[in-house]
């Protein structure tokens, strides 16, 4: 009972100071505190009392702002008890510390979570009934996934009198809310007449926020070369950062303004032959009809890349062409002209003709040209040789032949004509030879004779001997009529031969001579070297035999005994084919006296 009345008369002893002011206390706390997602938060609570901080009651609440608004306790802690309340979407998660020695308390919450995003009250109190209270507002921060972007595919005309779909753009898994901007060309996009940006957002069962984007507008020809993305600003603890998608274009379709129609092939000027390509196009990409033609004629209508193909193209295929296109939106039509310009050139023409002939000292022009669309050069060529560029030619008779006259034109390579002219001299045949008119040949070979006659009217060529035996006579192929004439002979060659080359016509004739001398041949060499051979084999054996007896003179036996006396001879007989007089001579060579033969 005592007890009772000491406890009575204290709570009325300190109900009486603080009616008179003698105590005071005091609570600091943030106003905010920032944290990831995911991580510890430390929310402190700092009071003071002029009592000191003991004997005091703390309790933490927190205030659902978002949802029922509430107050709910979340720990009660006096002198004697701590206890975490149960039931709280914290009570596993949270955990208090203090007072310290200058009277902090801290309240830590782990893992935190998005839905953490609380206000959260520290209420402190003494036994005396003395109260205070401080609040700090939990933010808590979760960054998001990249963003990504998704364009339309299919084309956009700037026909459409509704805005178009571009695309989407989504960011998923933020807190709190991330924000997204379209831009075109670096430049933001904002809702406008012709632009509408449509933003979705989406609250996870995680809390976390996803948000996609999607952009409408009406789209323009300069819209082809746009790139569009979407910039993502979201909050972390104390900043703002950002994100940005890829560029994404789009397909703008827009009708042709204007057309181009060009020459795509040949890319050098047109000549008659030539296959011709006109090509056709238009700035614009929308679905439209296109045809080329003549602007007089019929018009082609051509599919993409929309070309028009002349074959084998003449001088009557040059002129306007023109090339139109039709919008198959609009039905508006444009249409681009050029002119074709084909080149020509006619065959080459010589005049007075292809064939001149001159008398004796006379000189006559022979002009060679050809009609052409653009300038020409003539050259004249002689036995492959360019003897003369120029259209007009001045033959003599020193200049007679066979000339090609070709007619070029320099600005397309490989346009040319070309044709001949033959040049005769009137007069008698004049004969050539390119080979040697003095020729050796072994007895028993032949010899090919050739030579050649220029002249004019026609030429014959025979082959006759020396004494004027016809040895052959020109046939009709070797009787040319332009001028000249070539001829062959082949000449078996027994004894040295003089062939002569006859050539006439109506002004005269001329004469080669070829001399051909018979050398004697190998083998009649080899065989007289062969017969003195046998001669001295035959000779060795009747010395022999004369020697050993075994034969004897013409006037019969004789004895053939050796004289001391006389000299060793040995004589043979020796006949003279124009007498019948024998001489036997010596062994040494001397004649011996009629007595001693």
């Amino acid at each position: 009972m005592a007890v009772r009345n000491t406890g009575s008369l204290l709570l009325g002893l300190a109900l009486l100071l603080r009616t008179w002011g003698a105590w005071a206390l005091e609570v600091n706390m943030e106003d905010r505190v920032e944290v990831h997602a995911g991580v510890s938060a430390n929310i402190t609570c700092m009071f003071t009392s002029d009592e000191g901080i003991g004997g005091m009651i703390i309790r933490w609440l927190y205030f659902d702002l978002k949802g029922s608004g509430e107050k709910k306790e979340l720990y009660y802690q006096d002198p004697t008890v701590r206890e975490v309340r149960q039931g709280t979407p914290l009570t596993d998660r949270i955990s208090v510390s203090g007072p310290g020695e200058r009277g902090d308390v801290v309240l830590t919450i782990h893992n935190v979570r998005v839905q953490d995003e609380l206000e959260f009250i520290c209420v402190v109190k003494h036994l005396v009934g003395e109260v205070a209270e401080g609040r700090t507002q939990l933010r808590v921060f979760d960054a998001p996934d990249r963003p990504t972007i998704e364009g339309v595919t299919t084309g956009l005309s700037v026909n459409d009198i509704d805005k178009a779909k571009i695309g989407v753009c989504e960011v998923k898994n933020g807190y709190p809310r991330p924000n997204i901007t379209w831009y075109r060309n670096e430049m933001p996009l904002r809702n406008s007449d012709d632009v509408e940006v449509i933003p979705r957002v989406t609250v996870e069962s995680s809390g976390l926020i996803s948000v996609s984007s999607e952009l409408h507008m009406k789209v323009a020809m300069e819209d082809k070369d746009s790139k569009f993305y979407c910039e993502v600003n979201y909050f972390v603890p104390g900043m703002v950062r950002m994100m940005e998608t890829d560029r994404i274009s789009i397909n703008v379709l827009y009708p042709s303004t204007v057309l181009t129609l060009w020459v795509e092939s040949p890319t050098r000027k047109i000549k008659e032959g030539d296959t011709v390509r006109l090509h056709c196009a238009g700035n614009g990409n929308s679905p439209a009809s296109f045809s080329v033609g003549p602007v007089n004629g019929s018009q082609t209508e051509v599919e993409k890349p929309y070309v028009l193909v002349l074959e084998k193209v003449t001088r009557g295929d040059g002129g306007q062409y023109q090339c139109s296109s039709m919008d198959m939106e609009t039905y508006e039509e444009i249409s681009k002209k050029i002119t074709v310009d084909v080149n020509y050139l006619d065959p080459a023409v010589v005049m007075p003709g292809d064939t001149i002939v001159l008398a004796q000292g006379e000189e006559m022009k022979a002009t060679c040209n050809a009609l052409s669309s653009l300038p020409t050069v003539t050259t004249w060529f002689k036995d492959g040789e360019e003897v003369f560029q120029g259209h007009t030619l001045m033959v003599t008779l020193d200049s007679a032949g066979t000339y090609l006259c070709k007619v070029t034109v320099p600005e397309i390579e490989g346009m040319e004509t070309s044709t001949t002219l033959q040049a005769y001299v009137k007069g008698p045949p004049r004969i050539t030879t390119e080979q040697d008119t003095e020729i050796e040949e072994s007895a028993g070979n032949s010899v090919e004779l050739r030579c050649a006659a220029s002249g004019f009217p026609s030429v014959s060529i025979t082959w006759s001997t020396a004494d004027g035996q016809v040895i052959r006579e020109a046939t009709k192929t070797e009787m040319e009529t332009g001028g000249g004439a070539e001829s062959a002979v082949r000449i078996q060659v027994d004894s040295d031969i003089t062939v002569l080359c006859n050539a006439s016509n109506a002004y005269g004739s001329d004469a080669l001579t070829f001399s051909i001398k018979a050398k004697g041949s190998g083998v009649v060499i080899a065989v007289i070297i062969i017969c003195i051979l046998l001669l001295a084999v035959l000779g060795s054996v009747l010395y022999f035999l004369y020697k050993t007896g075994k034969i004897c003179g013409r006037s019969g036996k004789q004895d053939l005994t050796k004289d001391p006396s006389t000299k060793d001879d040995i004589v043979v007989e020796m006949k003279s084919d124009n007498t019948e007089e024998a001489v036997l001579l010596g062994v040494n060579g001397e004649k011996l006296p009629p007595g001693d033969q």
